[in-house]
């Protein structure tokens, strides 16, 4: 049985976007706006989980009757979290260093129900995935560099686009480090009392 619920993703990455529509979803997008710098937490799963629930906060106070889904990602490497990098030379440091080694990839996911105005449930949770990183040539890192990629993704690296050839394999959830975990989203959406397939675009 479909459920007539308006669907908002409080995201702007592309990536988490087309994750829902291959599940069948069909979300709205709304940006959340939320001063990621101004949210700190001393875990890097912590932190994801709280900028998760900020985004989708943000978006949801100015929804009447909708089911908001936001995410955020993070890659742990050596204790450290890492997002975007800040430029090109940050991206090839972090590159020169991740090369051969493994790193955690955390996404934080936040799933709140708006009825009538008001958040009516709420549900928070995080994904980690070990990521496993090839040894990319000096060459292939400039490559990659220049398409831009690196710079627009947590952690300087795709599972899903040109950085693919350089992940070995991971451990856990691909698509949560894509962006946003489908399982995890399934679980969530049990809890408010609803199914994937209800909420299947038809």
């Amino acid at each position: 049985m479909s459920v007539d619920r308006r669907l908002v993703l409080a995201s702007a990455s592309p990536a988490r976007l087309q994750l829902l529509r291959q599940a069948g979803l069909s979300p709205d997008v709304v940006v959340s706006g939320v001063d990621e710098s101004a949210v700190t937490a001393p875990r890097v799963a912590e932190l994801v989980a709280l900028l998760a629930a900020a985004k989708a906060q943000a978006v949801a106070k100015d929804e009447t009757d909708a089911l908001v889904v936001a995410a955020d990602s993070l890659l742990e490497f050596r204790g450290a979290g890492m997002g975007k990098p800040a430029d090109a030379e940050d991206a090839r440091t972090r590159w020169q260093r991740m090369s051969g080694r493994s790193g955690t990839l955390h996404t934080g996911q936040a799933v709140f129900d708006v009825r009538e105005g008001r958040i009516a449930a709420r549900e928070v949770g995080v994904t980690s995935t070990v990521v496993h990183f090839a040894s990319p040539s000096p060459a292939e890192i400039e490559a990659y560099l220049a398409t831009g990629e690196p710079l627009a993704v947590a952690g300087a690296f795709t599972l899903d686009g040109l950085g693919a050839p350089f992940v070995r394999r991971i451990e856990g959830d691909p698509s949560s480090v894509v962006g946003l975990s489908l399982p995890l989203l399934r679980t969530q959406f049990g809890r408010l009392g609803l199914s994937m397939s209800d909420l299947w675009r038809r």
